[in-house]
């Protein structure tokens, strides 16, 4: 793919767009080979692009000319380079200015972006997720492990849920959290947000139950608190303890180098009684040459004989 393809297939994505959060091109799931570290994100009148790897200084002027003909072209108000690859938070603001109070959109709802973290606030991929989850979320007790800034939890609450128990260790993104429930005037009287090493706490979390629905959607990966590879493994053992008798689990993973049938392995090891019913689709924004290495979204449910 030459840069003017890249131009083109951008601008296509755009067509059309309404000022919902979208990813208007990804390279991360090596569908496009030559682009593979590069991914766009349209945030409203924000075009947010974001490199993974450092490019020789010609691509990446010829790439910063071209999202400014794209940014020109489209009318955004700002345009937004993010190097992923540095360890510190890189954002360097090509046009327009960096915001201190944006929002993602979608599906009507709205949720803070904060340009100081790497991560922004809200992962895109995860869209399907939060749509099942509220699909299913009315008068439900219902626990959200490893939260971060609560997306599922503001979803499950507009639609109705019982309760929402958002656990994650970080105390800035669960404030988020309570953030994006206000700003979508959701009540949180039946909403809690609990500052805790999942790992840790088992008995804290059990207060609440039995769960309805559980959520598990850990890092990959995260120095001194979580490995997939092998702590994933230690979430699904105590789900008897958690879940009531017709839990749905909804089980999710995005390391690559573990695929759908590591979880399905898990459960049945660790937890029999809960059966396989489905595997969500990923959005068409988010191709892929594997999908075994993209973002799994497994849904189990607790079949007691």
């Amino acid at each position: 793919m030459q840069i003017t393809q890249l131009k083109e297939l951008i601008l296509l994505n755009l067509e059309n767009s309404t000022n919902e959060f979208k990813r208007v091109f990804h390279g991360r799931g090596n569908f496009y080979e030559d682009f593979h570290y590069l991914c766009v994100d349209k945030i409203d009148k924000i075009l947010l692009v974001s490199l993974f790897q450092n490019v020789d200084e010609i691509i990446e002027s010829d790439l910063k000319n071209m999202f400014n003909e794209i940014v020109e072209e489209m009318s955004f108000s700002s345009l937004i380079i993010q190097k992923r690859y540095l360890k510190e938070n890189s954002y360097e603001v090509l046009s327009g200015s960096l915001p201190n109070n944006a929002y993602a959109i979608e599906n009507t709802l709205k949720y803070n972006i904060n340009f100081s973290n790497q991560n922004i606030g809200l992962f895109p991929d995860m869209k399907r997720g939060r749509e099942y989850i509220k699909s299913i979320s009315k008068d439900k007790n219902i626990l959200n492990l490893f939260s971060y800034t609560c997306a599922f939890s503001v979803v499950s609450i507009s639609a109705g849920a019982k309760q929402v128990i958002n656990v994650d260790m970080s105390k800035g993104a669960l404030s988020t959290g309570r953030e994006n429930h206000r700003i979508n005037n959701l009540d949180t009287k039946n909403v809690k947000f609990l500052p805790y090493n999942i790992l840790k706490s088992w008995s804290r979390i059990k207060k609440y139950a039995p769960y309805d629905i559980i959520i598990i959607d850990p890092p990959s990966f995260q120095k001194g608190s979580f490995a997939a590879s092998k702590d994933y493994e230690k979430i699904i053992r105590r789900l008897k303890e958690l879940a009531s008798e017709d839990c749905i689990v909804l089980s999710c993973l995005n390391a690559p180098e573990l695929d759908t049938t590591f979880i399905k392995n898990i459960f049945d090891e660790n937890a029999s009684e809960f059966k396989f019913i489905k595997r969500l689709d990923n959005l068409d924004t988010f191709p892929s040459n594997n999908e075994e290495k993209s973002l799994k979204n497994m849904v189990f449910q607790r079949k007691i004989n």
